[in-house]
């Protein structure tokens, strides 16, 4: 590009740039004139929320936003003004010398909540309110609360029939191809192939391979190409493009409905890692398209570099599971080997019991996962020095080796009280879930500790201003820091808990993991085969996502359904679903149903490794080394970003670093001054700027 050339595609930009406001006004124009006439609907004395919501194109809880006249009965007695609380009655104190620990109260009764399991209707529970009170203009989300008394009692229990037990059979392997949906090469075992894809569409991809490779083939890996976006600008949402792609009909196939102890049926719309699933009309072939994001990110691999990565980790893992099948995802694998190393001998020969669906309900809605903040200026410079990238390498797998086993206690307030100061800071170490009001020291000037609840769903913040009070839920790591962290103890009163015996249940995976992942990644490094270190960098790589989304699939979301409705019968769409998409014939949307029977359901494991890997980002032993490493052993105001297992900093540090699971690997390195990030967009434009910049200065 020449100069001419590049003033230019400047112009050109500025006019997409005043394109892109004008959109944006005349876009906030029309949701303005919608809400008006959502008001002026709800006048009317018959008017119901879930009539005005498909036409809207919004979820009923939308609409009862704009127009609260509108909330259903129970959710109007839910709102009623609550009759004025009891004092709150005084709990005996912990031993003065816990300075941490302040004198506990027994947490009074406030607004009525439901816990965020979905599919049995759950006992009310009290939450106790964050102080002070937030402004009026800010949205609040309360996290759900265990009942008092024998009911709340009667959540800590396990669901009956259901256990996580160690499979008698053997998992059955699919044959497997990988394509480049922009050349068309396709790989199928040592053959190579030059496909003619057309259109791209899902019919077009189906019609060419099975034209050209035997019917055998079950799963379909496209490396490169994302077909599933290639209709991205005619869609608001890169979401409904993907789903227009994957529901378009095909002459002889069909969406799949599952197949024997395969319960995976339907499409799985993802915006950027979609699961296309289809049957033939017969009945007698199912097929997968899939992305191999999925397992690792490719950088112009083409597709005979990605089935050497899937055959180095096969033979990989084989080395540890003589049974190791690679099935469609990282998660689904994850699982599969876990069940695995369930034992056959001993204390959990039976397997592990699921917790009740209230306690996995009140888990998946107040455990949250990593880490994501961006500090913007004032709290950092608007010129930073420099920008800093360190990762914590194969971070999850540090935290595997102490896990929650068996049926949860109750701890309460009361009972926290009671207890010796000793006995206190061990349960706190020990494997628990916990209810607390929280303090920021008056005099704190460094990040916040612990996750509030943010406005959003299953959003997260993390308050740091001086005197601040909130109620949350944190993990025993997390609580643990808080009081004991390097700079100032926080002040922390215990409300409620769940504390569970110490276990190893997921030790024996996680090890066997690990050697499989520093196995391929000293093939990476001293392979001489560039094509074939590419290979075990990958195939590593994917043993870190086996470990992290298997990891993440213990937590078992709730089921969401999505479904169809013709726009002139919008009054079938359901009452409590959201609409995500409508077109000229169509209203798509998508309701919650509950959890599913998954006898491998196990949010405590999740949660308890989260929380310690959040808990890692703010300090962390060297013990070899004698030192720390992590948030709070930077100066104040240098903490630029945390992102899940990543840390962004205006200056770098010596930390050790020994290719070891949770050690602070230099990543990127961008030389100021460098205009601090306001948005994720720009931060991910610098962090890749930085890793940039930090490799050529390697290779100089």
């Amino acid at each position: 590009m020449d100069a001419q050339s590049y003033n230019a595609a400047l112009a050109d930009l500025r006019g997409v740039r005043d394109q892109i406001k004008k959109t944006r006004a005349a876009l906030a124009k029309l949701e303005a004139d919608r809400d008006k006439q959502i008001v002026q609907l709800a006048s009317y004395e018959k008017a119901k929320a879930e009539r005005i919501a498909p036409a809207a194109g919004l979820g009923v809880a939308d609409v009862v936003a704009l127009a609260p006249s509108l909330a259903p009965d129970s959710l109007a007695v839910q709102q009623a003004p609550q009759s004025p609380a009891p004092k709150p009655s005084p709990v005996k104190a912990p031993s003065a010398a816990v300075a941490s620990l302040p004198t506990q109260t027994q947490a009074a009764p406030g607004p009525t909540t439901t816990p965020a399991s979905a599919g049995t209707a759950a006992p009310e529970a009290h939450t106790v309110s964050s102080e002070p009170p937030a402004a009026p203009s800010e949205a609040r989300r309360e996290l759900p609360s265990i009942p008092a008394g024998s009911s709340g009692d009667a959540w800590f229990t396990h669901t009956t029939g259901l256990v996580s037990t160690r499979p008698n059979f053997t998992q059955q392997a699919r044959s497997t191809v990988f394509l480049d949906a922009t050349t068309g090469v396709l790989v199928h075992r040592s053959q190579t192939h030059h496909l003619d894809l057309a259109g791209r569409s899902a019919a077009d991809i189906l019609t060419a391979v099975f034209h050209t490779v035997p019917e055998d083939v079950e799963r379909i890996y496209i490396t490169a190409g994302d077909p599933w976006h290639r209709d991205a600008d005619r869609y608001p949402y890169l979401r409904d493009a993907v789903a227009a792609w994957l529901n378009a009909p095909i002459a002889g196939w069909r969406t799949d409905t599952g197949r024997g102890r395969d319960r995976m049926a339907g499409h799985f719309v993802h915006a950027r890692n979609p699961v296309g699933r289809y049957q033939s009309a017969s009945g007698d072939h199912h097929v997968e398209i899939r992305s191999v994001g999925e397992w690792f990110d490719t950088d112009g691999d083409d597709p005979h570099t990605v089935r050497d990565a899937f055959v180095l980790l096969w033979q990989a893992l084989r080395r540890h599971w003589d049974d190791a099948v690679i099935m469609g995802s990282p998660s689904q694998t994850g699982r599969d080997l876990w069940t695995r190393t369930i034992p056959t001998r001993g204390q959990h020969a039976d397997g592990f019991p699921v917790l009740s669906e209230e306690l996995r309900g009140l888990l998946h809605a107040t455990a949250g996962q990593g880490r994501n903040e961006l500090l913007t200026p004032p709290r950092v410079p608007e010129q930073l020095p420099q920008l800093v990238e360190y990762d914590r390498t194969f971070a999850y797998a540090k935290h595997t080796w102490k896990s929650p086993v068996g049926t949860p206690r109750r701890i309460t307030a009361t009972t926290f009280a009671a207890w010796s100061e000793k006995e206190q800071m061990r349960a706190l170490y020990g494997c628990g879930h916990w209810q607390v009001r929280v303090t920021v020291p008056d005099t704190w000037n460094h990040v916040g500790l612990l996750p509030a609840p943010a406005p959003g769903d299953r959003a997260w913040h993390y308050p740091a201003t001086p005197g601040t009070i909130f109620t949350t839920w944190a993990g025993g790591p997390e609580i643990h820091t808080a009081l004991t962290n390097p700079i100032q103890p926080w002040k922390v009163e215990i409300l409620d808990g769940l504390l569970w015996e110490d276990g190893k249940p997921l030790d024996d995976w996680a090890k066997k993991l690990k050697e499989t992942w520093t196995n391929l990644s000293a093939q990476a490094h001293f392979q001489g085969d560039p094509q074939q270190a590419r290979a075990a960098h990958l195939a590593s790589r994917a043993v870190r996502s086996i470990l992290l989304y298997g990891i993440g699939s213990f937590a078992q979301r709730p089921r969401m359904v999505t479904g169809t409705t013709p726009r002139s019968l919008e009054r079938d769409v359901p009452p409590d679903a959201e609409i995500i998409g409508f077109d000229d014939e169509l209203i798509t949307w998508q309701k919650p149903t509950g959890f599913a029977r998954d006898p491998n359901a196990h949010p405590e494991w999740a949660a308890a490794i989260w929380s310690a890997a959040r808990a890692a980002l703010l300090t962390q032993r060297h013990r070899d080394d004698d030192t720390y490493a992590g948030t709070l052993h930077t100066p104040p105001g240098t903490v630029v970003a945390f992102r899940t297992d990543a840390l962004y900093l205006t200056q770098p540090h010596d930390w050790p670093y020994h290719h070891q699971p949770g050690d602070y690997l230099l990543r990127g390195r961008l030389t100021g001054p460098v205009t601090a990030p306001t948005s994720e967009e720009e931060l991910l434009t610098l962090r890749e700027a930085g890793r940039a910049a930090l490799t050529a200065e390697r290779e100089a």
